[in-house]
């Protein structure tokens, strides 16, 4: 490992060595690390950089001190498995973000590649040009600089036009999302949503006191446009989210006339329609058709955020609507969100010098190759286990084993090996999809994936022998 000593950042590939170091060794005990002057000298950094990257793995709770003996690796605790708990979800999100843990249930497009480095440098250069305040200027709706290159980069047509005033800026995806349905009167309605569905989208309707009708995507990723349009003329449907290119989880793609048709309905029935634009900029088909270039623009939401393309340091959602802006200044004034202006500025920057766009081309490119790599070790190691169609974009396959297994007591039995899935079910309030799981290419691929395939497909063939021994008489 030889760093460059001059990069602000040479205290990260530090730490990104400890994390391996750490999570090679034994978990059921600890062990001694590296002195400080240790590291220093066998990585080529200076003493202070090896100590500021114990200190983050100490904050973490990863390490600790013991006086004049150096740092120690903590044991690492074992899976966080309620035995029978019906919250199946809070068992993935909370066992995936475990030291130690093979996590192959994320779909984060930015852990192949984040723009973090590039806005945390631009931040500093702002920092310099602005003058400091006494006062922190924080703006209710977001910074002007943010909501302007937004509205720039959403309008399309004379018809699919944005304004500034049209984009509002908040601490998260969750928050813009409760404040929208508030202001649109949507809390307590009915929803429909593809399925399966992103999970985050399911709690928050669920949080709104929604009643959820979940339509079934096809292999194809098609409704069955006869009952789409027969739930529309039986439920008081009052809202649709949907996709805008790539269908998530699912990874198809609908037909750009599909769409039409949909929309075309929705706004006889002057249905809300909440665009998840939160991958729309990873779809592998050029030119993808989005719902918003067919939609009524009075009954259109779309919502979205900056993670998924900069990283975790740029975790802020935003949603952009036309219509409601009054409740939607009312709700927005009072919540009060304070975020960095600093920060949204930076984040604007990188928008409008395109490295965006830049970074987002790499990264569509990255996912694919990753894909493809993925998709060859699933048919080279999965023994027929699974049905695999390769996804037309998004971070991960969705997957349908080839005979009926129940993937929780799958995802049970790998934790035991320290590896995590997804399971269909939490893509459903409903609890359908009980054979499928959601795999991810946005993984770290410096570990065993091919280890963890084959322990995926060991524990597949348990369940189901196991499943079928209970059936015979």
């Amino acid at each position: 490992m030889n760093p460059n000593k001059d990069s602000t950042f040479a205290y990260q590939a530090v730490y990104r060595y400890l994390v391996e170091l750490i999570e090679a060794a034994s978990p059921e005990g600890e062990q001694k690390l590296p002195s400080l002057r240790q590291l220093a000298q066998r990585l080529n950094v200076s003493v202070s950089t090896t100590k500021y990257a114990y200190s983050l793995l100490e904050d973490q709770g990863r390490i600790y001190a013991r006086p004049k003996l150096g740092y120690y690796t903590r044991a690492m605790p074992s899976a966080l498995l309620n035995e029978g708990s019906p919250n199946l979800l809070d068992n993935v999100f909370s066992n995936a973000r475990q030291p130690g843990m093979l996590a192959l249930s994320s779909d984060a497009p930015a852990m192949l590649l984040s723009l973090e480095n590039p806005l945390l440098m631009t931040e500093r250069e702002l920092t310099r040009q602005y003058p400091r305040s006494h006062a922190p200027l924080y703006q209710p709706f977001g910074e002007t600089e943010l909501r302007s290159v937004l509205a720039d980069r959403y309008t399309r047509s004379t018809r699919c036009y944005w304004r500034a005033e049209h984009v509002y800026i908040g601490s998260d995806l969750r928050s813009v999302l409760d404040l929208s349905l508030e202001a649109l009167k949507l809390t307590g309605t009915v929803a429909l949503v593809e399925s399966p569905c992103s999970w985050a989208i399911l709690r928050q309707l669920h949080a709104a006191k929604i009643r959820v009708i979940e339509v079934p995507l096809d292999d194809d990723g098609r409704f069955d446009l006869l009952k789409v349009q027969a739930l529309l003329q039986r439920e008081p449907i009052a809202l649709a989210v949907l996709s805008s290119t790539v269908n998530i989880p699912h990874g198809s793609l609908m037909p750009a006339e599909d769409k039409q048709v949909i929309c075309r309905w929705l706004a006889e029935r002057r249905i809300w329609l909440f665009e998840n634009d939160c991958y729309g900029e990873f779809s592998f088909v050029p030119a993808a058709a989005r719902y918003r270039d067919f939609a009524d623009p009075e009954r259109l939401l779309v919502f979205s955020t900056f993670d998924k393309i900069i990283g975790s340091e740029a975790p802020y959602g935003f949603v952009l609507s036309r219509f409601q802006g009054p409740e939607l200044h009312r709700l927005f004034l009072e919540r009060a969100f304070r975020l960095s202006p600093i920060r949204q500025k930076a984040i604007a920057k990188l928008y409008t010098t395109r490295r965006i766009d830049q970074h987002t081309q790499m990264l569509r490119s990255m996912l694919i190759d990753r894909m493809q790599r993925m998709k060859a070790m699933l048919h080279e190691h999965t023994e027929g286990q699974l049905r695999i169609v390769a996804p037309q974009g998004g971070a991960a396959f969705w997957i349908e084993a080839t005979r009926p297994v129940n993937m929780r007591r799958v995802f049970e039995r790998l934790l035991a090996k320290r590896i995590v899935i997804a399971p269909g079910e939490i893509f459903s309030q409903q609890g359908a999809w009980q054979h499928h799981l959601r795999l991810s290419y946005t993984i770290d691929w410096s570990k065993d994936i091919t280890h963890a395939l084959k322990m995926l497909t060991q524990a597949i063939q348990d369940e189901g022998s196991m499943a079928g021994a209970q059936l015979m008489p």
